[in-house]
């Protein structure tokens, strides 16, 4: 009994080490993560999207953006031009890595994200009044 539950759990465990291996392997081949310094150097000649809801875009972020959030990327991915980098951030980066993902799968080649998300940036905000 104890040893087909151990193998149980060992064979759980190493389909989770796969799933997070593939996982990862797919996600650097889908978005370039950038720091601070290599997302301003850049940014201004891409596309800037700002991924997250419309009271946290207003509340403030990035000088230049453009709010389209992760909840309406189905509806509104189309706004954004696959022939032209695209940089984007969310609060901590996890949407960010989702949306490269799902923009990858839509032939979308120049994705960049910033790494830490709007919650480490300390550049130039622009706040909605």
């Amino acid at each position: 009994m104890l040893k087909s539950i151990l193998i149980t759990i060992a064979i759980v465990a190493v389909v989770a080490i796969i799933y997070f291996l593939v996982s990862g392997a797919r996600l650097k081949k889908a978005v370039i993560t950038l720091t601070q310094e290599e997302f301003i150097k850049g940014y201004r000649k891409a596309q800037l999207i700002d991924l997250r809801e419309a009271k946290d875009y207003e509340a403030g972020h990035i000088l230049g953006a453009r709010n389209i959030p992760m909840t309406m990327l189905r509806q509104r991915y189309k706004e954004i031009r696959p022939d032209l980098p695209v940089y984007m951030y969310d609060q901590n980066s996890g949407r960010s890595a989702r949306t490269a993902l799902f923009l990858k799968k839509r032939g979308y080649d120049q994705l960049y994200m910033l790494d830490g998300g709007f919650s480490k940036w300390t550049g130039k905000i622009k706040r909605k009044n």
